[in-house]
C-alpha cells in the first residue's frame, strides 16, 4: 500500500516519538511531517494525513476516529507547557486571550476557570486581556518570569483527581495490524531511550530537559488517561464553542 501519512507534533515533548520513529523500520512505511498541534488536527479533519498525535479535543471532529496508540503527551499533575500566564490573580482575570497553536489546551483553561476558578471571563482572539494560554516551548522559563502563571494539568487534576492526555496518537481510517503494531514499537523505543536523546539536547539555564521528558511529561495511555479523556469531552460540551483563531489550523 501507499506510505502512510504521519502527522507529529513539533514541540519538544514530542522528540521521544520522533527518535523511536526515526530509528525504526517504520520510518520506510511512512511519510512523517512536523506541525503545531492545532495543525494536526486538521490535517486528520480534511484528510492531509492518515495517522497523527491529536489533541484530544478535536477527536469529535474526525471521522471514524480510532485511537491506535499505547502512548499520548500526558501528565499527572503539573506538565510545565501549558499554562494561563496572566498578570494578576486568576480570581481577578477578566479577560483570557486564547492560543493560536492550541485546541485542546484552550478549552481545558475554559473548563478550569468554569468550574475550578468559578469565573466568567470573557473570550479574547487577540490583542490585550488579562491573562493568556500558551502551551509548547515557547513557555520554557516562562513561569519565573511571569507575575502569576498557572499549570493547567495540575489544576485539572486538583478538579478531577485525574490525570491528562493533552494528545494521542489516532488515525481517520482503518491502517493495518502490523503497522499499528510496528508503530507503537517505535514509539516505545523512543520512550526508552530519552535519555541517549536528551544528551543531544542543547542547554539551558532556565529549563530541565530531563525532568521535561523523563517526569513532567506521562507517555502512557493508560486507564486513568483514558477516563481523562472522556471527563475531558464530557466538559468541554459544557462550555459555549471558543473562537477559531485560525480557522486553516482549526
Amino acid at each position: 500500500m501507499d506510505k502512510i501519512r504521519v502527522s507529529a507534533v513539533s514541540y519538544t515533548n514530542s522528540l521521544p516519538f520522533i527518535y523511536g520513529i526515526e530509528h525504526s523500520e517504520v520510518m520506510s512505511r511512512i511519510v512523517l511531517s512536523r506541525d503545531i498541534p492545532s495543525h494536526c488536527a486538521y490535517k486528520l479533519i480534511h484528510d492531509q494525513a492518515d495517522v497523527g498525535i491529536v489533541p484530544v479535543g478535536a477527536l469529535p471532529d474526525i471521522e471514524q476516529a480510532a485511537i491506535i496508540g499505547e502512548y499520548c503527551l500526558g501528565a499527572v499533575g503539573a506538565v510545565n507547557s501549558v499554562f494561563i500566564f496572566s498578570s494578576k490573580p486568576i480570581e481577578e482575570v477578566v479577560t483570557l486571550r486564547l492560543d493560536a497553536q492550541s485546541r485542546t489546551s484552550n478549552r481545558l483553561a475554559a473548563i478550569l476557570l468554569r468550574y475550578y476558578w468559578k469565573r466568567e471571563v470573557e473570550i479574547v482572539e487577540s490583542g490585550e486581556a488579562d491573562a493568556y494560554v500558551e502551551i509548547g516551548d515557547r513557555t520554557f522559563g516562562k513561569p519565573e518570569r511571569s507575575a502569576y502563571s498557572y499549570d493547567l494539568s495540575l489544576y485539572w487534576q486538583r478538579l478531577t483527581g485525574l490525570p491528562f492526555a493533552f494528545a494521542v496518537w489516532a488515525a481517520n481510517k482503518p491502517v493495518p495490524d502490523e503497522f499499528v503494531r510496528l508503530f507503537n514499537e517505535a514509539l516505545r523505543y523512543g520512550i526508552e531511550h530519552r535519555e541517549a536523546l536528551i544528551r543531544t539536547l542543547p542547554k539551558r539555564l532556565d529549563f530541565d530537559y530531563h525532568t521535561y521528558l523523563m517526569k513532567n511529561i506521562d507517555y502512557v495511555f493508560d486507564e486513568g488517561k483514558q477516563q481523562a479523556v472522556k471527563e475531558f469531552l464530557r466538559l468541554m460540551k459544557t462550555l459555549e464553542p471558543l473562537p477559531q483563531i485560525n480557522k486553516q489550523h482549526c
